[in-house]
């Protein structure tokens, strides 16, 4: 019996990689032989920004006060550079927060 410690977080990003790869897949296969109106492409390159709010959207309601100044200095941060430049600071943000003011 492997252990469950180095099993299950390994098998968890190795189940994460298969769920973001068919996800590509199936909309590759479905989409493939189809023309894009330009409505549809519009919304097909604005669903990565979707997905980063969706994921970032809990921290608006969060009760640490780290959070709240990380979501805060993020929102500053997105004003005024690009998406990884962004994330980047984002972590680095939130991490040194979270340790400074719990």
């Amino acid at each position: 019996m492997p252990d469950a410690t180095l099993f299950l977080p390994l098998a968890t990003v190795a189940l994460m990689a298969l769920t973001t790869y068919a996800t590509r897949i199936v909309g590759f296969l479905v989409l493939r032989d189809r023309t894009l109106s330009p409505r549809m492409r519009a919304v097909m390159e604005s669903l990565p920004g979707c997905v980063l709010i969706s994921v970032i959207a809990p921290s608006f309601v969060a009760d640490r006060p780290a959070d709240l100044i990380a979501l805060a200095l993020t929102l500053l941060v997105a004003m005024r550079f690009s998406l990884l430049p962004t994330v980047i600071l984002s972590i680095v943000a939130t991490g040194a927060l979270r340790y400074l003011v719990g």
